[in-house]
């Protein structure tokens, strides 16, 4: 996801706050951040009027015909409502040209689940880590069909035929939405696979006046961080990233505040890029520079957005905004491919905004996936909004973004309607603004 008031320049000042708050210190099992200590607090209620899933993009980097990045294709095509050609650069192989075994690409995923300490209470990703491998993110599922899906009023609806197209073909979330989006679907050798590896957990501990604890109404307890200072952390944790895999931060119900006050949140997620090296370009590198991708994103308690028995926001729980900020970075890796400006009257957080950002039209728009044991008991005021699946975000793809007409673009074929598909849910998203390519603002 991506609000534009935060720049490059902002990044660099946020980097700049952690420099005068400490270096990250090593250890044998875990790397801490700021050493002020914190005493419990009651946490601030947040009214759900209030609760705004956002997220943001971090930094972006000019981007390079290099081999010390994730593999990568650049294509471009011409928008007809404007006559205008835009470039992209995304994760994999390039559907329209690679062949057999070239089609199929692996990312190495760096987790680091990060422990938060604030206000006397410990939210700790590693608890977060094992439900996340099982999920969809990670986990092969067969995505012919769901069970459930967002209907047009953001509750659980009915499911129905998903990809039908890959229908008994054990896939991966994001390369499921990989494979719908370009139509290599079935027995096509394209893929696009992530191979999870995890980390020693990093702890940080929050100043008390860079954070504090919130609640929902249902009694669902978070904490609300200060976005640049939160920033210049993980900005301190990549510098010793892999250039060529995607360092994944993980957390717990950790949410982010753009403004003074805890209730301006909540951002669940970003991604990112910068240039690796010194002065943030690489020495020495005749050309073929070194430029990390990385991304960081909360696992949602169940009831903190959700309200009970698939009630409204049904779908922003668990892994919505992990799934979000990966199929995001897949789409646009280094945070530079722009389009036509575009417009969703679902997600009006994001106001008119010219980046190719999939999953920012369609936050809380999502299917039921894959068996869920995780933190799947009542709500702290008895109420249930858990239901014992994962629920991944729906995914603007391509075609929406470019202004493609359905009959011709290159995407899946919806499940019960002709033409293609503009989103990865297809015709089992309610909203008619993903049923024609993307409005103008």
């Amino acid at each position: 996801m991506t609000i534009r008031t935060l720049t490059t320049a902002a990044f660099a000042a946020g980097a700049l706050v952690l420099a005068a708050g400490g270096a990250a210190t090593a250890s044998t099992h875990s790397t801490t951040t700021g050493s002020t200590t914190t005493t419990a607090t009651e946490p601030q209620l947040i009214h759900d009027e209030d609760l705004k899933a956002q997220s943001i993009t971090m930094g972006g980097a000019t981007v390079l015909p290099t081999t010390r990045t994730i593999t990568h294709w650049f294509g471009q095509t011409k928008d007809p409502s404007n006559g205008v050609t835009y470039g992209y650069n995304m994760v994999g192989a390039n559907p329209h040209t690679c062949s057999g075994a070239a089609c199929d690409v692996t990312i190495p995923v760096d987790i680091t689940p990060i422990v938060v300490k604030i206000a006397g209470q410990t939210f700790d990703g590693q608890g977060v880590v094992a439900p996340t491998l099982k999920s969809p993110q990670f986990a092969d599922n067969d995505y012919g069909s769901t069970t459930a899906a967002t209907n047009n009023k953001f509750a659980r609806g009915a499911g129905g035929a998903l990809s039908q197209a890959d229908a008994g073909v054990p896939l991966q979330l994001q390369d499921a939405t990989m494979r719908a989006q370009f139509a290599k679907n079935g027995s096509s050798s394209y893929h696009l696979r992530l191979n999870p590896v995890v980390h020693p957990a990093v702890t940080i501990t929050v100043p008390s006046n860079q954070g504090g604890l919130i609640q929902s109404g249902r009694g669902v307890v978070g904490a609300s961080i200060d976005v640049g200072w939160w920033s210049s952390q993980i900005n301190n944790l990549e510098q010793s990233a892999d250039a060529t895999h995607l360092p994944l931060y993980l957390t717990d119900n950790i949410f982010l505040h753009s403004g003074k006050s805890l209730s301006d949140c909540c951002i669940i997620g970003y991604h990112g890029t910068r240039a690796v090296g010194n002065g943030g370009g690489s020495t020495n590198s005749q050309g073929n520079a070194a430029v990390q991708t990385f991304a960081w994103a909360s696992y949602v308690r169940p009831g903190f957005y959700s309200r009970p028995n698939g009630g409204a926001n049904w779908a922003l729980q668990d892994i919505h905004a992990i799934s979000h900020e990966i199929a995001e970075w897949a789409d646009d890796p280094f945070v530079n491919n722009t389009v036509n400006p575009w417009v969703t009257p679902t997600a009006p957080q994001y106001g008119c905004t010219g980046v190719l950002e999939t999953g920012d039209p369609v936050v809380s728009i999502g299917f039921a996936k894959g068996t869920n044991t995780y933190l799947q008991g009542t709500n702290p005021d008895g109420s249930q909004s858990a239901d014992g699946y994962y629920h991944p975000e729906d995914e603007a793809i391509l075609p929406w973004f470019l202004r493609l007409p359905s009959d011709a673009t290159g995407s899946e074929a919806n499940q019960y309607t002709s033409g293609g598909r503009y989103t990865f849910m297809g015709d089992l998203n309610p909203f008619p603004g993903f049923r024609a390519p993307a409005t103008g603002c």
